[in-house]
């Protein structure tokens, strides 16, 4: 029997999986099927593909919060759906300006040079700044149900855990050592402290760059902004642990991709996170029967060939079935499993996606 996929009182579903899975679409069709169930419905992506946001109707480069038409949809009455591409350096600038004890800290942090860099090259910073845009959405009490598509496969991980990570970064000596006075300096450190600090000094009289100085400069700036941060890192990591919080991951019945699914499984209940459903992508639809090719007037010679191509399907949905079967072998006691059947197309307009949604189901054991 099948069932239809229900969300209840979910304030926030997580979609993890490996690239190419069609995770980003999936996250996308989830959000577009609360919202015309009348439910207001933010939806951040990471990596949007250029066909999604086409089907969002958003634009390439704008990294601000836009509303989705759902006009001609049938849309129940409260629907609201909003999407928006994460931009971590614009979400880092808007979070300087926001939280800097000045004008004039703020115009320090954003003009130094290891800021500029930092803000743009590391997947570390992306990751925090999407936790903490995440929680500005969820923030919002006209929002009912926010989905969050995270990057692909490992990186996901990372993603999640970036939490705890920045919480062990603004406790850790590094920060103290670096944004330390000379008196301070003669009191507290060890000698391999002072030594890492030595390192740098002599590489910047050798190179001219003066990056002792700059980084000094850099983690000075954030005085008074520290507890803050780490404020918001606590409450990204209960938010993502919260029981109204639906983890998804996202994979397809491929023997390859379960057992990057299955591994998926494992590293969550090492980070601690519950697995809630898993959804399985772009399921084969059912085959027709065998003697209906018999029954049909056609001629026997392509008779036989849609024989032959039955028989290779069927040799398809068995290897689908083995993985499925291992796949629910794995999951954990109380997973949902979520089954997508395959559109045959790529979702390329809002009615695609939202057939797709539509499409969804709660599979049977």
């Amino acid at each position: 029997m099948k069932r239809a996929l229900e969300l209840g009182d979910r304030r926030l579903l997580i979609c993890l999986g490996p690239g190419g899975v069609g995770k980003t679409t999936l996250s996308a069709a989830l959000a577009l099927n609360a919202a015309i169930g009348g439910r207001a419905v933010d939806v951040m992506t990471v990596d949007p593909a250029p066909r999604l946001l086409d089907a969002l109707g958003l634009t390439a480069g704008d990294s601000t919060i836009q509303t989705v038409a759902l006009t001609g949809l049938g849309a129940a009455r409260g629907a609201r759906l909003r999407a928006l591409k994460l931009d971590p350096k614009a979400t880092f600038d808007l979070l300087i300006e926001r939280h800097a004890p000045s004008v004039s800290a703020r115009d320090a942090i954003l003009a130094n040079r290891i800021y500029r860099n930092l803000s743009s090259a590391l997947a570390g910073v992306a990751d925090y700044m999407a936790m903490e845009q995440l929680l500005e959405l969820h923030r919002d009490t006209s929002t009912g149900l926010v989905v969050l598509d995270t990057p692909p496969a490992r990186e996901a991980l990372d993603f999640l855990d970036a939490p705890r990570r920045m919480l062990e970064l603004l406790g850790s000596r590094a920060v103290t050592l670096l944004s330390a006075g000379r008196s301070v300096l003669r009191g507290g450190f060890s000698m391999l402290d002072l030594a890492a600090r030595a390192v740098l000094t002599a590489f910047d009289r050798l190179t001219g760059l003066h990056l002792l100085g700059d980084v000094q400069a850099f983690v000075g700036s954030f005085d008074g902004m520290y507890a803050g941060f780490a404020d918001r890192a606590a409450q990204a990591q209960a938010l993502i642990r919260d029981e109204r919080t639906l983890v998804v991951l996202v994979t397809t019945a491929e023997a390859e991709r379960v057992d990057q699914a299955i591994e998926f499984i494992e590293a969550l209940t090492k980070l601690g996170l519950k697995l809630g459903a898993v959804a399985v992508n772009r399921m084969m639809a059912p085959l027709p029967d065998e003697a209906a090719i018999g029954r049909a007037d056609l001629p026997a010679a392509l008779k036989r060939k849609l024989k032959r191509n039955l028989d290779d399907f069927a040799a398809l949905e068995r290897r689908e079935a083995a993985a499925l079967k291992r796949l629910r072998a794995s999951i954990p006691a109380g997973t949902r499993l979520i089954a997508a059947p395959d559109l045959g197309r790529e979702p390329r307009t809002l009615k695609d996606l939202a057939e797709l949604a539509r499409s969804l189901y709660v599979a049977d054991s």
